[in-house]
Order: C-alpha cells, then sequence, then structure tokens
C-alpha cells in the first residue's frame, strides 16, 4: 500500500494545518489570479485555449467556473489567504445553479475557449459518459500558487470534500491530463476507472473516482 499525502481532520480542533474555509464572493479575483498562475504552464491549458489571449482567457475561465459557480453553488474550498484553492461540482439536485451563473458559463465558454470550443465540447462530451453514474462530487479546480506549494495546501482544501465523501458514503470523481495528477490523487483514495484520449487524439484523459471509506 502507497502513503499518500495526509488529509487535516476538519472536524478536530487541535490537528494543526492551513486554515481552510468556503469560498466567498469577496475572493473570487484572488481564485482566478491563483488557479491562472498555478495552472499556466498545464499541457491541458495549452491544449484547450487559443494562444492569442491565452492568459485572459483562463483567468476568465477560473473566474466564472471555479469562482462564481463555486461559491454559487458552496462547492468551493480556500486556505485564508486563497493561496490554494479546490473547487468542485456537487452531486446533480444538491446546489442548482444559478440562472445567472448559468446563463453566464453558456454565454461565454464557447467565446473563452475560441477555436478549440468544438474539440474542448466534443471531449468534455465523452468525460460525461465516463462519469461514475451515480451522484458525485466532480473535482473541476484545483490549484497552489508556486510560491505555497509543498505546505500540503492542495491536501487542506481537498480534505471538506473527501472528508464529507466518506462520513455521507458518497462518490468522489475528477478528470486529469498528466500521469503526476493521477499519483497525487491516489494518495487521496482515487483510482483510475478509465483512460480516454481527447477528441482531437492529441492528449491522454484519465478518469478517476474515489469510493468512500466504509463507515
Amino acid at each position: 500500500m502507497t502513503q499518500g499525502p495526509t488529509i487535516r481532520r476538519i472536524d478536530d480542533p487541535d490537528e494543526e494545518g492551513p486554515d481552510v474555509r468556503p469560498a466567498e464572493n469577496r475572493d473570487v479575483p484572488r481564485i482566478a489570479a491563483t488557479l491562472t498562475v498555478a495552472l499556466a504552464d498545464s499541457r491541458w491549458v495549452r491544449w484547450a485555449l487559443p494562444d492569442d489571449g491565452r492568459m485572459q482567457r483562463l483567468t476568465r475561465l477560473h473566474e466564472l467556473d471555479a469562482g462564481h459557480r463555486g461559491v454559487a453553488t458552496g462547492s468551493a474550498w480556500v486556505t485564508d489567504d486563497v493561496d490554494a484553492v479546490a473547487s468542485w461540482e456537487p452531486p446533480a439536485g444538491t446546489a442548482p445553479l444559478p440562472a445567472d451563473v448559468a446563463e453566464a458559463l453558456a454565454r461565454e465558454l464557447p467565446y473563452i475557449a475560441g477555436d478549440r470550443a468544438r474539440t474542448v465540447a466534443e471531449t468534455g462530451a465523452l468525460l460525461s459518459v465516463a462519469r461514475p453514474s451515480e451522484p458525485h462530487w466532480w473535482l473541476a479546480h484545483l490549484g497552489v500558487r508556486p510560491s505555497s506549494r509543498r505546505r500540503g495546501l492542495a491536501a487542506a482544501v481537498l480534505a471538506p470534500v473527501i472528508v464529507r465523501c466518506d462520513a455521507e458514503q458518497e462518490v468522489a470523481a475528477a478528470a486529469v491530463y498528466s500521469w503526476a495528477n493521477v499519483r497525487f490523487l491516489r494518495g487521496f483514495g482515487f483510482e483510475v476507472s478509465e483512460e480516454l484520449r481527447t477528441s482531437d487524439d492529441e492528449l491522454p484523459v484519465w478518469v478517476l473516482v474515489r469510493q468512500p471509506l466504509p463507515r
């Protein structure tokens, strides 16, 4: 058995670790900035977004899809300084997306992806089929500022949903585009359920699923 990163028990006040809290509206600009600087050089970003205005596109994506979506559905967690962010899509039907956020996403996401929009959408459709059939938490965004890495912040912001999944016997899932991220999530109990390719066959995609620990 491999030993992965330790997740702080958020229900134990004597346990040392970074302070983590639900994201608020005031955090949205910082959420977008943190995720953008954390992920700017990732292979997914280079694949999914055009060269023209890539960082502006990426920042707006994070503002909408991680910040506003996560805050509106109560499914984003940050360290107190917002140097680390985990934003999830909650199980279907548990936290409906407000109409104004849904409309902004529908309107702007195709523009953000530019000439990559069709390929990104087709790959998203492939992932939708590969996701667990039961209600689940979907890890949409995770990032830590480079200057704050190796301090356990990623584990800390993942902890609220991981602990909840074990307590309420819920499934969690994610899609990643590098084997390094597969190894990282395995440390939290995720296992590869499917290995795919993007619709243009440019990148590998691993879908991972985490079953709750038995009570």
